[in-house]
């Protein structure tokens, strides 16, 4: 089982000890996205839904990286300090995703990294 390193500059840079991907056959795994914008690494301004929209975005430069794109995400994981935000969530997720919908878990949390609202991973599967 070959692992493959996913790597792209057009996604904020790993801040720790993990890669942004790990390709795996044909699954992708996707370490958490935070609003961060890829060239200055600081979080981007603004309310729940513009912090939404930069992770989306910040994803689905990794996908692409892995040869992928959002549509082929088969689970997504929402982390947010305010479960109320949920349903701007959904919203969003309305404009980047189309039907059939991934598989998906929210979970409230008390904090995450350098204080942002949301984190998003995922499991991207390329089909033959």
């Amino acid at each position: 089982m070959a692992r493959e390193i996913i790597r792209t500059d057009n996604a904020p840079k790993a801040i720790g000890t993990y890669s942004q991907a790990v390709k795996v056959d044909r699954t992708v795994y996707l370490s958490g996205q935070i609003p961060l914008v890829p060239e200055s690494m600081e979080l981007i301004e603004g309310d729940i839904a513009i912090q939404i929209r930069r992770v989306f975005d910040n994803l689905s430069a990794v996908c692409q990286a892995a040869g992928g794109e959002l549509g082929d995400i088969v689970k997504l994981n929402i982390f947010l300090t305010d479960l109320g935000d949920f349903p701007v969530v959904n919203e969003i997720m309305a404009e980047y995703f189309s039907q059939p919908y991934p598989a998906r878990a929210a979970i409230g949390v008390v904090a995450l990294p350098k204080g942002a609202g949301v984190e998003m991973d995922a499991i991207m599967y390329l089909g033959s």
